[in-house]
């Protein structure tokens, strides 16, 4: 059987909304679902005909789609096994070359399917290495195609991979706009859709970091209302963790707890170690962020360093990490070891979102004031102001105008008591 099934039946199930494990449901597991995908693994009559019902689509049309295998297949499918064996081994440069080369492959094959999924695929790639910009090329051509505009589910998936992009590099009035359009396109899609969740948790992740709080909260009860009994554990986890951020946020501290210990409760390392370490790595932040200096909140950094030593990761997560880490320091009134901590970050900050290097500037200001180092404070949080106003995250912008005041009106009160 060639590799036009697997790639139609993926590109019918993304244009639908639909993750494998819906498209799968009670019937088939996510993993079969991948296997015939990937083309290893060849489907019954009967499998045909019940993926062709859950589809809504007439069975001889999927049998359509098992034509013999050319050399240009065989080549493809050997391509886009390599490239998913090097994203489960973690090795996200080897992925994304035989991710293109299978893409380049479909292309000269003319199998517009598989190369805009081959192509979605090495940009996931370049993500994972921390190459946002190239990342962002590639997704802008993907989206400028018209399989984009014909199909709402790759739509959104590229809309929702822009949003996080832009996010990343602390563009948030661009990462609003693209989730917003996400979002919009979302119409058209099943309620539950995991697509309508990405979308919406990308809008309030942005809104949120721009301190739109209110209009973020609102999305979050939009979520929300998009879960029902039947909805995976995990997806429910994500959920959970989205909305503690924005309660955290708002200052509401006991719904973020509520919501932030539900997910812990949901979310498994066993089944995604990467998720389970950005989710402890967001609590923790979350929960620094408001003030909150308990054993929970250590508990939190303590996993997220433990994923991240386990899964690798790129330079911008262990700078985030470390972040937190020197955050916490600061909290528990360890100046010196967070003016040390921080300053090391501080020298890779370029590795960090504007919003992201802002904050390490914030903090590093508010750390040297407290050790007294008064005009060297001042000069590092004139430079957090300057990369919030850049970021668009303005409510940040006045905190470090706030803390600048602070050293200022200090600085006159010490003159004029020497002048007396």
């Amino acid at each position: 059987m060639g590799n036009g099934f697997g790639e139609k039946l993926r590109a019918e199930r993304l244009e639908r909304g639909l993750t494998q494990a819906e498209l799968g449901k009670d019937l088939y597991s996510p993993s079969y679902i991948s296997l015939l995908e990937t083309g290893r693994r060849e489907p019954t009559a009967d499998v045909i005909e019940e993926l062709a019902r859950r589809l809504e689509l007439a069975p001889k049309a999927l049998e359509a789609w098992s034509q013999p295998i050319s050399v240009s297949d065989a080549e493809y499918v050997l391509a886009g096994l390599y490239a998913r064996q090097a994203w489960d081994l973690r090795d996200y440069a080897l992925a994304a070359e035989h991710a293109a080369t299978a893409a380049r492959i479909a292309l000269e094959g003319k199998n517009t399917s598989a190369w805009w999924n081959m192509t979605y695929m090495q940009a996931e790639c370049l993500m994972k290495q921390g190459q946002l910009k190239e990342c962002q090329r590639v997704m802008e051509h993907l989206l400028e195609h018209p399989m984009a505009t014909e199909s709402a589910g790759l739509g959104v998936r590229a809309r929702q991979m822009l949003a996080a992009l832009c996010h990343g590099q602390g563009q948030l009035s661009a990462a609003v706009e693209h989730a917003q359009k996400a979002v919009e396109q979302c119409a058209q899609l099943p309620k539950g859709s995991t697509l309508i969740i990405g979308a919406l948790r990308a809008l309030i992740g942005a809104l949120a970091e721009s301190g739109r709080l209110d209009e973020a909260w609102k999305y979050c009860q939009d979520m929300n209302e998009q879960m029902d009994e039947h909805s995976m554990s995990q997806l429910a986890g994500e959920v959970a963790w989205v909305i503690g951020n924005v309660a955290f946020m708002r200052h509401d501290y006991p719904e973020g707890i509520k919501h932030h210990e539900r997910a812990a409760k949901l979310l498994s390392p066993a089944n995604d170690i990467d998720l389970w370490a950005r989710f402890n790595k967001a609590s923790a932040a979350v929960r620094l962020s408001s003030g909150i200096v308990e054993p929970e909140t250590l508990s939190a950094i303590e996993r997220a360093e433990l994923a991240l030593s386990i899964v690798g990761g790129n330079k911008t997560d262990q700078l985030e990490v470390a972040f937190i880490r020197a955050r916490w320091l600061y909290l528990t009134g360890d100046i010196v070891a967070a003016v040390q901590k921080l300053r090391e970050i501080h020298a890779e900050r370029a590795a960090l979102a504007k919003h992201t290097a802002g904050e390490v500037s914030l903090l590093l200001g508010k750390s040297l004031k407290a050790a007294g180092e008064s005009e060297e404070a001042l000069v590092l949080l004139e430079e957090a102001q300057k990369e919030f106003s850049a970021a668009g995250a303005q409510d940040r912008v006045q905190q470090a105008l706030d803390a600048m005041l602070e050293i200022r009106l200090a600085q006159r009160r010490a003159a004029a008591a020497e002048a007396s």
